[in-house]
């Protein structure tokens, strides 16, 4: 264990005190109803409402929505330049799904798009008229029938070819630019030689991998990053906000991808996050509430009893705590258990200050880290009870409400919606009174449930 301004260097007292000494601290004071404009004119509520679905800018994508955009988009290039469906969607795929992009790059150029992509238009190898044909891996003679070639014609057995297209597809989404086998050429393998001769497995896989490309490699589109949810999200870019909510009840932010945290900007939210995961916090709390030993300088906690500290084993090493020397030059002249004259004289002089200072430091940031933290994570218990509470108000409560009210379920969404509004992060300040509304329809459709139940 180092020494104590060695422990100090990996927390810097300037640093900390920079960090902590600036005007970026936030209220969490109660005492905020001030802050708030009550409106006591609620009938543009509904309108605000239905406004706000409008304004929406993004759309979250189902599979079969992800699905039918891919197949629209390959038919669409397909049709313009007349070429196979496989040959557009080894394009799209090239250029990262965007059609302008394709179209942009074909017309000014087709010849150097086909060679740079691995769209032949004629065969580089010549072809026999022989019964059987040598296999270009290995070397073993076929009949025609057990024989499949690209569009460049090298010949390649069916059991090398399934050897090869496993192999690119266990490594990974790269098999979506899978080449012929012979080193020297560059001709595409497309989805249609992959269902011809790849096993079930890595069918499967490849038109996975493809349906992933369709999001990942398209900049207006991402995954909704909630375990286990697989809807996407397209994005308007440049029309507001970026708070997303997913199907599945999640809310994130597209920009940075974190939990949505409106208003507070996605670098701070790194910051906290950091924070969160680092040691920084850690070496605070060893600063703020232990002490090196002398010997050893393994860190020490004090947390009752006198002032006579004996370092655990093999060390044990007896010193006192206020002024860290050998509690054998200590005794009743220099104040007994539980006091230091060494100390008290030392600390006048102002050999101390150094050392207190940083300790006050450490110990300030830490009740200031704790403080916020504390209510971060509160916040964050408070908001998963209630999507569990709101998934139960879907899977459950929702059905049997329907059938006590003898309304369909489509009639009783409000409740939903009003629930995820309770969710989300804060409204602005103006639309205060909209939110205790919609609080109170939740209310009311649990007091409803409570008594049709009982």
């Amino acid at each position: 264990m180092d020494s104590e301004d060695d422990m100090h260097d990996a927390n810097d007292a300037e640093s900390l005190e920079d960090y902590y000494s600036g005007d970026t601290a936030v209220d969490y004071s109660d005492d905020d109803g001030g802050d708030y404009e009550f409106m006591d004119n609620d009938s543009d509520d509904s309108d605000y409402i239905v406004g706000s679905r409008q304004q929406k800018n993004y759309i979250v994508l189902k599979e079969a929505d992800i699905c039918q955009r891919q197949e629209d988009d390959i038919t669409t290039v397909s049709t313009v330049l007349s070429i196979s469906r496989v040959a557009a969607s080894i394009l799209l795929r090239h250029y990262h799904w965007s059609i302008s992009n394709v179209h942009e790059a074909w017309f000014a150029d087709e010849e150097r798009v086909r060679k740079t992509v691995g769209l032949l238009e004629l065969s580089v190898f010549p072809l026999s008229n022989a019964k059987e044909l040598t296999c270009g891996i290995c070397f073993e003679s076929y009949p025609l029938d057990r024989i499949s070639t690209a569009a460049c014609g090298h010949p390649f057995c069916s059991v090398c070819w399934r050897a090869y297209m496993n192999t690119s597809i266990d490594g990974g989404p790269g098999c979506l630019m899978l080449r012929c086998p012979d080193p020297s050429c560059g001709a595409a393998v497309g989805q249609d030689m992959i269902n011809l001769l790849a096993s079930d497995d890595d069918k499967e896989k490849y038109s996975r991998y493809l349906l992933r490309s369709y999001i990942e490699d398209n900049r207006k589109t991402k995954w909704c990053p909630a375990p286990g949810c697989e809807h996407a999200v397209e994005f308007v870019v440049g029309s507001g906000g970026y708070d997303i909510s997913c199907f599945c009840s999640y809310g994130f932010c597209w920009n940075c991808t974190e939990e949505a945290h409106r208003p507070v900007d996605c670098g701070t939210v790194a910051k906290w996050i950091l924070k969160n995961s680092a040691e920084s916090e850690n070496m605070n709390w060893i600063l703020a509430n232990s002490k090196p030993c002398p010997k050893c300088k393994r860190p020490i906690e004090k947390n009752q009893g006198c002032m006579h500290m004996t370092c655990t084993p093999p060390c044990k090493f007896e010193f006192c705590w206020l002024c860290v020397g050998a509690w054998s030059d200590h005794g009743e002249r220099t104040g007994g258990f539980y006091a230091c004259n060494r100390y008290e004289a030392a600390k006048q002089e102002g050999a101390y200050d150094e050392t207190e200072r940083r300790r006050e430091m450490a110990k300030n940031s830490l009740e200031r880290y704790t403080h916020y933290y504390e209510r971060w994570a509160t916040n964050q218990s408070s908001r998963q009870k209630a999507l569990a509470d709101l998934h139960q108000m879907q899977t459950v409560h929702l059905e049997k409400l329907s059938d006590k009210q003898s309304q369909p379920e489509s009639q009783l969404k409000f409740i939903i919606e009003a629930w995820l509004q309770k969710c989300t992060c804060p409204w602005p300040k103006k639309h205060t009174s909209k939110k205790l509304a919609l609080a109170c329809f939740v209310v009311h459709a649990g007091v409803m449930l409570e008594l049709d139940t009982d």
